[in-house]
C-alpha cells in the first residue's frame, strides 16, 4: 500500500500575498471555497493565480462519499438567501474572466437546490457580463425539473462527476450517488439543451484497471459528455479510503491518448488535476480556441510530463 507520494505529486504550501487576500475576501462575505474545504492540493497555485472555485450552499454535505474531505452531516433546511449576491459581488473584485461554482449535496432540500445554483448563476453573469462560468452540480437525485432549472440559468460549462469506475462506485460513493445515475444526469442535460457543454471527472489510484478507465470514458461520451479530466485520488484523512496506487505520469499521458481517441473536445489527465483545477485555461484553450484541421485540444499539465 503506498504510503509516501511520489515526487511528481509534490505541491508548495498555501501561503502568499494574493492567498491570504482572496482568503480575507472570502471570509468577510461568509463564502466558502472547495479549494479548503476539500483540501485541494493546488490551492497555491490557483489562488496565487487569482482563481477559485466556490462552494455554495454551506459547508456541511448531506452525503458521505468516503473520498471528499468536505464534512458530512445534516443542514436541515438552512440557506443562506444572501450567498448568490455575495458570490457576484466577490467574483466581480476577483477580475476573473471565468470561475467555477460547485455546491455540497442538499438532499434535505426539496429542489436539492437547484434554485439557489441557478440564482447564483444568473446574478453572476448580470453583475459580470461576459464572465464564462462552470457550476459543478450534484446529481439532485437525478430530478430532471431540477437539472432544467439549472441548465437554463444560462452557464457555460455543467459539471458532474462520475468520480470513478462502476464496480467501485459502492465503496467510494455514498449510497445515494449510483454510477448510473450520475450517467443519466448528463445524458439529462445534453438532451434538455443539446448546445451545453458537459464535463465530468474520473479519479485514479483507487485500484481501478485500465479497462475499467477505458470503459467509464466509453461511458461518459455515450453520454454525450463534451469534456473530461483524469486525476490522482489523494487521501485527505486518515478515516478516508487508503491510496492503492499512484499512478505514473505515463499513464496519464496514456488516459489522456485515450480519452482523445473516444472523441473528447478534450481531455485534462495529469496527477494533480481535479474538476475545477485551472478549469479556466482548460476551457479557453480547448473550447474556445478554434484547433487546427484535423486535431483535438488537450492539455496535459507539467506534473504529468515530469520524468519517472
Amino acid at each position: 500500500m503506498p504510503e509516501t507520494r511520489p515526487e511528481w505529486l509534490t505541491v508548495l504550501p498555501p501561503g502568499g500575498a494574493k492567498h491570504d487576500s482572496l482568503k480575507e475576501l472570502f471570509r468577510s462575505l461568509g463564502l466558502h471555497t472547495v479549494c479548503e474545504e476539500a483540501h485541494c492540493p493546488n490551492v497555491e497555485e490557483c489562488w496565487g493565480g487569482g482563481t477559485a472555485t466556490l462552494m455554495l450552499m454551506g459547508d456541511v454535505c448531506s452525503r458521505a462519499c468516503r473520498f471528499c474531505m468536505v464534512t458530512p452531516g445534516k443542514p436541515n433546511g438552512a440557506l443562506d438567501e444572501l450567498e448568490p449576491e455575495n458570490v457576484a459581488l466577490a467574483l466581480s473584485k476577483m477580475g476573473l474572466t471565468y470561475v467555477v461554482l460547485t455546491s455540497v449535496d442538499r438532499d434535505d432540500l426539496p429542489d436539492g437546490g437547484a434554485g439557489h445554483v441557478a440564482r447564483t448563476v444568473r446574478l453572476v453573469k448580470e453583475m459580470n457580463p461576459g464572465m464564462l462560468v462552470e457550476v459543478l452540480i450534484p446529481d439532485f437525485q437525478n430530478d430532471v425539473d431540477a437539472l432544467r432549472t439549472v441548465a437554463s440559468a444560462g452557464p457555460d460549462v455543467v459539471a458532474h462527476n462520475v468520480e470513478t469506475t462502476l464496480s467501485l462506485t459502492p465503496e467510494v460513493r455514498d449510497p445515494r450517488a449510483g454510477y448510473w445515475q450520475s450517467l443519466s444526469v448528463l445524458r439529462t442535460l445534453k438532451k434538455l439543451d443539446r448546445s451545453l457543454h458537459t464535463k465530468s471527472s474520473i479519479m485514479v489510484g483507487l485500484g481501478e484497471s485500465e479497462e475499467e478507465v477505458r470503459q467509464t470514458m466509453v461511458h461518459l461520451r455515450g453520454a454525450g459528455v463534451d469534456f473530461l479530466t483524469v486525476g490522482q485520488y489523494l487521501r485527505p484523512s486518515n478515516r478516508h479510503l487508503k491510496v492503492v496506487e499512484f499512478v505514473k505520469p505515463s499513464q496519464f499521458e496514456r488516459y489522456r491518448e485515450m480519452g482523445e481517441s473516444l472523441g473528447f473536445s478534450y481531455v485534462a489527465s495529469g496527477p494533480l488535476v481535479r474538476s475545477s483545477y485551472r478549469a479556466g485555461e482548460f476551457f479557453i484553450r480547448s473550447a474556445l480556441t478554434i484547433p487546427a484541421p484535423g486535431r483535438k485540444q488537450s492539455y496535459m499539465t507539467p506534473e504529468a510530463q515530469k520524468p519517472e
